[in-house]
């Protein structure tokens, strides 16, 4: 069902600590991490991403979430696009999700 789980941070040494024991315990592997970006799971699967909110504004309830649904051909994500007046950001979303590399084979 999920593609990735993006979860917002207002202290990242602290979510590292915790986050590292959690996903060891669940079996969850150390994809990569980077100076203030922790991602779990596995490049074909699904993926967990801890990081400061992209805005740079406090990370709270609304802020520094991002959930993606995995979908396997274009015509689902065009047929969901429209079906509610979404935010611009999601619209971007959407469309690139339709250009990343590992869904231009389904189109």
């Amino acid at each position: 069902m999920y593609s990735h789980l993006t979860l917002g941070t207002n202290d990242f040494p602290r979510a590292e600590k915790f986050y590292d024991a959690v996903m060891a315990v669940l079996g969850h592997p150390v994809m990569f991490k980077a100076p203030v970006v922790l991602a779990y799971g596995t490049p074909t699967g699904e993926k967990l991403f801890i990081l400061p909110p992209f805005d740079g504004q406090e990370a709270r309830p609304g802020n520094g979430v991002h959930a993606a649904f995995k979908v396997d051909r274009r015509a689902i994500v065009d047929a969901s696009s429209g079906l509610l007046p979404a935010p611009r950001m999601m619209r971007s979303t959407l469309r690139l999700l339709t250009l990343s590399p590992h869904r231009r084979s389904s189109r």
